[in-house]
């Protein structure tokens, strides 16, 4: 998780200095969208990771069972 962080951080201040520096925005806009990306890979990594197990989980404890009351 501190891994996603970190990207997100870095795809924040790519974005920063896209409006601090707009000589160069562009180039900042590009370079947010690559740690935009690199953020997207690897939330896909830790799903996999995790076997899908965390959300598959976290949604089996929070559906009630429908035929509890039959």
């Amino acid at each position: 998780m501190n891994k996603l962080i970190e990207i997100r951080n870095q795809e924040l201040t790519c974005r920063e200095r896209a409006l601090s520096d707009p000589e160069h925005r562009e180039l900042w806009l590009a370079k947010a969208e690559e740690w935009g990306q690199r953020a997207l890979d690897e939330i896909v990594f830790q799903f996999r990771e995790s076997d899908g197990l965390s959300f598959t989980g976290a949604a089996a404890q929070t559906t009630p069972d429908r035929n509890a009351h039959v």
